[in-house]
């Protein structure tokens, strides 16, 4: 004999007093409970990946070097750009790598940027690639 054979065979209660809960309701009950706020939002910014940036050769500096002077000699043109640079993260280490469309506007060789007419700037150390845009 089971423990609950005396009751297994009855109906089941509703209670004429009180309404019976919705299911939605039902479930909430049961909803799992956030005892660590901004948990969640940690692990996301955790798992959330970022790149490298990465050293550049000689070969490459001077690549870039080369880019830049000749750039020089079309700025009062405020030529066509696009630029691949390297963008550090706010909040991790690492950052992403972006390709940006622009019109040239100034370089400023004494802070080592670019400046574009929209007014970003790229400093030099972050410059992967530049390369000078057929006439708009």
């Amino acid at each position: 004999m089971g423990d609950y054979d005396d009751i297994i065979h009855h109906r089941h209660h509703v209670s004429k007093r009180h309404p019976q809960m919705p299911l939605s309701a039902r479930a909430a009950q049961f909803a799992p409970f956030a005892a660590l706020t901004g948990y969640d939002a940690a692990i996301g910014e955790a798992a959330r990946l970022t790149d490298r940036q990465v050293e550049l050769g000689d070969y490459d500096k001077e690549r870039l070097n080369r880019q830049v002077t000749s750039l020089m000699q079309h700025i009062d043109k405020q030529p066509a750009v696009t630029l691949v640079y390297f963008e550090p993260d706010a909040r991790k280490d690492g950052g992403t790598y972006k390709v940006l469309n622009g019109t040239l506007k100034q370089i400023d060789e004494t802070a080592r940027q670019l400046l574009l007419a929209d007014g970003t700037c790229i400093p030099f150390a972050r410059l992967i690639d530049i390369s000078l845009n057929e006439e708009r």
